[in-house]
């Protein structure tokens, strides 16, 4: 269906017309003085010059043409020229009416039958998940179900760094400490062990202990290379050992993630496009696209109207070893075989946006990706403290994002069992710490997706979870409060049902009525732009509005029936958005809080 602003904008482009104007000056806006008026339209003012014309005679001309309209209840010409407009109730009942019979509400799912790829950007393997690694998960995360609600047949990869140095680095470290093991001897033809001969506590240690000693001791580092070299060549033993340390780090992974409700259709690494490169670098080659320049391989991706440097893309190092640029072009050639994905979105530190930039450009001058896919970088801020400085521990660290999880439901759990207390709530200590997992969640993942994604922000635990406010707790409470009026309703006879909406009662649920169809809006731009903090703000407006008919309606104490059932109704599709807009966000609310 028609967002609501298109169909009131094409009644008043209607009105234009009929008055002896252009349709085009009939575009409606909501007031940004609700004191005064829920809509208006400035197209008179645009006119004036175009006709030669007063804009207040313009607004006069179209105020008249629209008399009798079904759309508005009032229509004012205002000086010097606005027209002030306010919404007929029974349209407006109508238009909502229809929002609630549709299982989506009433969007245009414009990516049916369309596929979408979201790399995640993911971690480093063999190396702890930390707070560096929060915003690709939870911002991935909710971009890929958005695209998903929108229609799109969306494949979620985790794209791990399980290929480069620090693999070798830490095969290294673990054959001078084991030197004996199966997978360093060369002439062994057995079965090698199932399982790994460290543990992910132990890589914890290994690597950065092998990352210290690379910076120190130019034979070590040039033994971690080997190693990387016998990895990449697929030497069996250093293949079986690689395999081995996946295994452990991607379930060790996997547990972080399921907590944070983020879930991988593909938990490909940088390691599955290695095979294609060498019969990509020999199409870039022989198609006359890539060149040597001091020793290198590279590939220009400079445009004629570029305002900064843009250097080569860079293919193969002079030596012959590939980089991130080889592999992820690899990678985008693979998707397009696989996929045949209409767009491919990327996640990374903002810091990245030159390489993909160059990693773009190249893709589509060389023709391993079409012209028409979409490549889309969505490049993140960091998260802060209150200092304003990445986010440390205590004791200065880069927190684990485990500890930043735990931190988060403690003090959540803390207060909930405040609030418990306080409302004479007989929660058991177990109820009460499965509501700080849910709530908690929502509270890290609601404080991070509320922010453009390029912003930095800051990590407040005391914000965060707060209850008051633009927080996800804020969110949760208002649906935990509708669920409990929809279950008193009930335990009383009566049967809650969106399809028993029958009239606008006040001006409070109007203004919630309105909240409400601003959806279509809010999902088309979030899924465009690939902006999650849209349906935060969306919700924020939706849950405010809410409140606000709360406290100014009778509901459960109406005692006429029809418009008792009739104002259930409305808090049935209010709850049903806000749950689809916080599944969208990657949480879900909690039956009491």
């Amino acid at each position: 269906m028609k967002k609501l602003l298109e169909l009131i904008s094409e009644e008043m482009g209607a009105a234009f017309e009929k008055a002896g104007y252009d349709k085009d000056l009939g575009k409606v806006n909501i007031s940004n003085r609700p004191d005064l008026c829920e809509y208006q339209c400035n197209g008179a003012m645009a006119g004036a010059k175009r006709f030669g014309k007063a804009p207040i005679m313009i607004a006069n001309d179209v105020a008249a043409a629209l008399g009798g309209s079904k759309t508005f209840s009032e229509v004012n010409a205002v000086a010097p020229g606005f027209l002030n407009l306010k919404i007929a109730d029974e349209f407006l009942l109508n238009y909502v009416k229809e929002m609630a019979a549709d299982k989506y509400f009433g969007l245009n799912r414009t990516g049916e039958g369309e596929s979408i790829v979201v790399d995640y950007g993911g971690p480093n393997v063999a190396k702890p998940l930390h707070v560096g690694h929060l915003r690709s998960a939870v911002i991935g995360e909710s971009v890929k179900r958005i695209q998903r609600y929108m229609g799109y047949k969306v494949v979620g990869d985790i794209h791990s760094g399980d290929w480069g140095l620090q693999m070798g680095l830490v095969i290294n470290e673990i054959k001078n400490r084991m030197p004996d093991l199966p997978y360093f001897d060369d002439n062994f033809t057995g079965e090698y062990p199932e399982g790994a001969p460290v543990t992910v506590h132990d890589l914890e240690e290994i690597y950065p202990t092998a990352s210290a000693k690379s910076k120190e001791d130019e034979a070590y580092k040039a033994k971690a290379m080997e190693a990387t070299k016998k990895l990449q060549d697929g030497v069996r033993g250093y293949r079986a050992l690689w395999e081995r340390l996946i295994a452990i780090s991607n379930a060790d992974m996997k547990k972080i993630y399921d907590s944070l409700n983020v879930h991988f259709d593909l938990w490909n690494g940088e390691s599955s496009a290695h095979d294609r490169i060498p019969a990509m670098v020999k199409y870039l080659k022989d198609g006359g696209y890539a060149y040597i320049s001091d020793g290198a391989l590279v590939v220009d991706v400079k445009k004629d109207t570029d305002t900064k440097e843009m250097p080569p893309c860079m293919i193969l190092k002079s030596d012959g070893a590939s980089l991130y640029n080889t592999t992820d072009l690899a990678t985008i050639q693979q998707r397009v075989e696989d996929f045949k994905p209409s767009r491919i979105i990327y996640l990374t530190d903002k810091r990245q946006e030159l390489y993909f930039e160059q990693v773009f450009r190249c893709a589509k001058k060389t023709k391993l990706c079409p012209e028409d896919t979409d490549l889309f970088h969505i490049g993140f801020g960091t998260v802060n403290g209150k200092d304003g400085k990445p986010y440390k521990t205590r004791s200065g660290g880069v927190p684990k994002l485990q500890d930043l999880i735990e931190e988060i439901t403690e003090e959540m759990l803390r207060k909930i069992k405040e609030n418990n207390e306080s409302k004479g709530y007989n929660a058991t200590e177990e109820e009460a710490k499965k509501t700080a997992d849910i709530v908690g969640i929502a509270a890290i993942k609601y404080g991070d997706l509320s922010n453009q994604p390029a912003k930095d922000y800051v990590f407040d635990v005391d914000r965060f979870t707060s209850f008051e406010g633009d927080t996800g707790p804020y969110i949760l409470y208002t649906i935990v409060r509708i669920k409990s009026i929809l279950t008193r309703y009930a335990e009383n006879g009566g049967k809650a049902d969106k399809a028993n909406l029958n009239g606008v009662y006040g001006d409070a649920e109007k203004d919630l009525m309105k909240a409400v169809t601003a959806f279509h809006a809010t999902l088309e731009a979030a899924a465009a732009e690939c902006a999650p903090n849209k349906i935060c703000a969306f919700i924020y407006d939706l849950a405010n509005a809410f409140n606000h008919f709360y406290h100014e309606t009778q509901i459960l104490s109406e005692t006429d029936e029809t418009k008792k059932a009739g104002l259930i109704a409305m808090l049935v599709l209010v709850k049903e958005i806000l749950e689809t807009c916080i599944d969208l966000l990657g949480f879900e609310a909690p039956d009491r809080m």
